[in-house]
C-alpha cells in the first residue's frame, strides 16, 4: 500500500492528538488553549477527508478513525469542559475531589450529555447515506466550538448580563441538552463544500459566510455561538424555501 494512502489517516490521528492535548489544558482550566487545540483538531478533521478525496484513497478504516478521533476532540472535550463549568457555578469553592459527594456533585455530570449526544450523532453519521453532500443535525465540530466558546465569553465579555446568564449552572445544563437535541435532530443543514461559486446555487452559503465575517469582526469570541445559531436558522429557512 502506498504512503499516499496513509497520509489522510495520519492527519486524522493528529486530530485525535489535538483532542488529547486539549483535554490536558481543560483539566487545568486553560480554556483558551483548549479552544485552540480543539480548533486545530477540527482543521485536521477537514483536511483528512479533503486529502482522502484528492488522493482517491477513501476507506472504511478512514471513516472509523475519523469518528473515533472526533469522539475525543468534538465529543469528550466539550463534555468535560461543560462538566467543569456546571460544577464551578453549582458548587462555589468546593473541590471536585471533595470527600463529601452531595447532589451538587451529581448534577454537573449532566454536562457529559454532550459527549453522549456526540457519540450517538457520529454513529448515525457513519451509517446514514443521506449525509454525503449535507448534514442531518448539527455536526459535532460545530457543536464543540459552540460549547468551548462559552467559558471564553464568560472570561472576556464586558456585558455583565451575559456573564451572569452563562454563569448560571442551570442555564449551562439547558444548553447541554439543547446541543444534544440539535446534533441529533432531523434537520437538514447545508454544507459549506461548494461545487461551484455561482450565487444562485450557493446563496445561503455566501450569506452565512458574509454574516460570519461581520460578526467575528465586531463581536469577536461572542460571535461564535451566534454564528452557529445563524447556521441552523439559515438552514431551516433554506429547507422551508425548497419544500
Amino acid at each position: 500500500m502506498s504512503i499516499k494512502s496513509k497520509i489522510p489517516n495520519f492527519i486524522t490521528l493528529l486530530n485525535l492528538l489535538s483532542g488529547c492535548i486539549a483535554m490536558v489544558f481543560a483539566a487545568s482550566d486553560q480554556y483558551l488553549l483548549t479552544f485552540i487545540f480543539v480548533s486545530l483538531g477540527i482543521l485536521f478533521d477537514f483536511f483528512d477527508g479533503f486529502l482522502a478525496r484528492i488522493f482517491k484513497v477513501q476507506s472504511p478504516l478512514g471513516v472509523q478513525l475519523d469518528s473515533l478521533a472526533d469522539m475525543v476532540t468534538s465529543g469528550l472535550v466539550p463534555g468535560y469542559v461543560m462538566f467543569k463549568m456546571i460544577f464551578k457555578y453549582q458548587n462555589q469553592g468546593i473541590s471536585i475531589l471533595d470527600d463529601f459527594f452531595p447532589i451538587n456533585h451529581v448534577l454537573p455530570i449532566l454536562g457529559f450529555s454532550i459527549t453522549l449526544g456526540a457519540c450517538y450523532r457520529l454513529a448515525k453519521f457513519n451509517i446514514d447515506s443521506r449525509q454525503t453532500n449535507s448534514f442531518i443535525g448539527l455536526p459535532t465540530p460545530a457543536n464543540a466550538l459552540f460549547i468551548l466558546s462559552l467559558p471564553l465569553i464568560i472570561d472576556t465579555t464586558q456585558f455583565v448580563f451575559l456573564k451572569d446568564f452563562l454563569s448560571n449552572a442551570y442555564v449551562l445544563m439547558l444548553l447541554s441538552f439543547l446541543s444534544v437535541y440539535i446534533m441529533n435532530a432531523n434537520i437538514p443543514l447545508f454544507s459549506l463544500k461548494m461545487k461551484n461559486f455561482s450565487w444562485q446555487s450557493n446563496k445561503f452559503q455566501f450569506i452565512f459566510l458574509i454574516i460570519s465575517v461581520f460578526l467575528l469582526i465586531f463581536l469577536k469570541i461572542i460571535a461564535l455561538p451566534i454564528i452557529i445559531m445563524c447556521y441552523v436558522l439559515l438552514s431551516v429557512i433554506q429547507n422551508k424555501m425548497n419544500s
